[in-house]
């Protein structure tokens, strides 16, 4: 056999397993996002239409009112699986915010004029005061409604908290929202594992094995789809968390806890140590480690903010 035949053969060969492998892989792409519609379809989400405009919620369990201001990349879905730590004998009302999943992104949204969605929210549900727990990028219409409703607020508890001096909270580069969509996240999800970890605030040197890994997993998959919620995304990093770093924190008036890890390595622990200084009468948990999720670290935060939220107002 001559070399030419030889090369033609292996060229040949080459080719067809990069289009089987190429198949494959478009394949599996397929089977997770259709996964992934169908997970988010199966939540109980609703429509209220306010006075604010349309805000989506989903709800949970019962008593005493419990409003969840879910993170980047989530909506009321993920801010359900949010509750790690938090008291569950509650009724847990998770909207989804300017952008997410059925919450439409109004022209010149602001984290305040979000905060004011919430009030027309807790209007629709007859709710009149309610404790509020802000994770994350979460963190600035949940403090935005403390300043404006503080009468619709008993506790205030920030986690994980997108605070001002945070330095990730700066707007990246305009490119940057090309990675807002299913399939780049995907890749990183599939190919670059560790990188994707990472993007969650999983620490480097943090375990992830056992109870930890199956929930680290939940999370990783809950952003998917992403097409739903790319513009709430957007939202947050170029306008959302780059307006906290004005926010007055001296003049909230409500009891104020925020729940933050040394290790985090998306918003900074120093950044959380100077706004419960400035928050009057806030105070501050401490968690060694866990990372952004607080992995491993839900019986200490379920004591503190449990203990908290049943502190006389």
């Amino acid at each position: 056999m001559g070399s030419r035949v030889r090369q033609r053969i292996l060229t040949t060969a080459l080719m067809g397993g990069a289009a089987v492998a190429g198949a494959t892989l478009t394949g599996r792409y397929r089977r997770d996002l259709a996964r992934a519609r169908a997970r988010l379809a199966a939540v109980d989400r609703r429509v209220a239409s306010t006075p604010a405009g349309d805000v989506e919620y989903a709800e949970r369990g019962s008593g005493e009112p419990l409003l969840l201001v879910h993170g980047i990349f989530h909506g009321c879905d993920g801010g359900l699986l949010s509750t790690g730590g938090l008291p569950q004998d509650r009724r847990l009302i998770a909207p989804s915010r300017f952008g997410y999943l059925g919450s439409p992104l109004p022209p010149g949204a602001t984290p305040a004029r979000q905060a004011d969605a919430f009030a027309a929210l807790l209007d629709e549900l007859a709710v009149d005061r309610t404790d509020v727990v802000g994770i994350s990028a979460g963190t600035t219409s949940a403090l935005q409604f403390a300043l404006r409703h503080p009468d619709r607020v008993k506790h205030l508890v920030v986690i994980s908290g997108n605070l001002p001096g945070n330095p990730m909270a700066v707007a990246p580069p305009a490119w940057a929202r090309l990675f807002y969509a299913d399939l780049p996240l995907w890749a990183m999800r599939v190919f670059a594992p560790r990188a994707y970890l990472h993007l969650m605030g999983v620490p480097k040197d943090l375990p992830v094995v056992g109870e930890t890994a199956a929930f680290v997993d939940e999370m990783a998959e809950s952003i998917f789809p992403m097409a739903p919620r790319a513009a709430g995304g957007a939202f947050d990093v170029f306008v959302s968390n780059p307006d906290v770093h004005e926010y007055p924190l001296e003049a909230i008036t409500v009891p104020t806890l925020l729940v933050h890890a040394q290790d985090d390595p998306l918003t900074s622990y120093d950044a959380a140590v100077r706004a419960a200084s400035r928050i009057p009468g806030a105070r501050l948990v401490t968690v060694p480690s866990g990372g952004h999720l607080l992995l491993g670290q839900d019986d200490l935060v379920g004591a503190a903010v449990s203990a908290f939220l049943a502190e006389p107002t």
